[in-house]
């Protein structure tokens, strides 16, 4: 009787031991999928934001036509260093309140260029970046401009579009269309659609059927909602020879006298 009470209590143990280990494994286990299931959380975030700024029907927005500004421009004879432009970036836009990291502008090129949408004020309109995407929350009636500041000494070419449109002759947009140049160190700001040499038609978000793509035979509604810019490199003499300064020059008491 001594001998099988004490293989009895032998197997007992065994028993116990094996459950113990089993339990702790299981433990392993689960604080393991729960470490995973944080390390994929960012992701997930980043999918409901995207998802968030899917836009409904009622939240859609075109561009049309605003009041007539002065806008004089000049043509110059400048040629493009490459047929292949040095950065590309869309930014899509609509009347909802976006989710994403807030920017005031966009760094293009490597931070050669800043982009950014600002109003009648010269104030920024609020950005939204979701990876690589970009969103533009806008108000039906509300004016806007595109702004550009060059941060280097080189000179570029910005072909830019509204709705698939062309900015500076109305046509369909394409890469290949001539731009405004953007001088060594200096900024430029895009107010509207160009219906002459001395005049633009300001940027006004509308309803996608009031828009100036819905009504051109160049356009199409389909196409309302983003704001294109494209950016080449110039081969411009005053790459050299002028200085990169973003800051107005001291005043001179008796400039005269220099």
């Amino acid at each position: 009787m001594k001998t099988i009470n004490f293989f009895m209590c032998l197997f007992f143990c065994i028993f116990l031991t094996a459950c113990a280990k089993k339990t702790s494994q299981s433990d392993v286990a689960a604080d393991s999928s729960a470490q995973s299931t944080e390390a994929t959380s960012p992701a997930a975030d980043a999918a409901a934001e995207a998802k968030n700024n899917d836009v409904a029907a009622d939240e859609t927005l075109g561009t049309k036509w605003g009041d007539d500004i002065s806008s004089h421009v000049t043509e110059v004879d400048l040629k493009r260093k490459s047929s292949s432009p040095i950065a590309e970036t869309q930014v899509q836009y609509a009347n909802k309140d976006y989710k994403g990291k807030t920017v005031n502008s966009i760094s293009v090129a490597g931070g050669k260029i800043s982009f950014s949408v600002i109003d009648d004020n010269g104030n920024a309109l609020p950005m939204f970046r979701v990876g690589q995407s970009y969103y533009l929350a806008g108000k039906n009636g509300q004016s806007y401009q595109l702004h550009y500041e060059n941060n280097t000494g080189k000179t570029f070419e910005i072909v830019a579009s509204v709705d698939g449109i062309d900015v500076i002759n109305g046509s369909e947009a394409s890469r290949t269309n001539s731009g405004y140049v953007l001088h060594s160190g200096d900024s430029l700001t895009i107010e509207g659609f160009r219906k002459s040499e001395n005049a633009v038609a300001s940027f006004t978000f509308s309803k996608p059927a009031d828009s100036y793509a819905a009504n051109s035979a160049n356009g199409s509604i389909q196409n309302a909602g983003v704001i294109g810019t494209v950016i080449y490199e110039l081969e411009a003499p005053e790459d050299v020879a002028k200085p990169v300064n973003k800051y107005a020059p001291p005043p001179n008491a008796f400039p005269a006298d220099k």
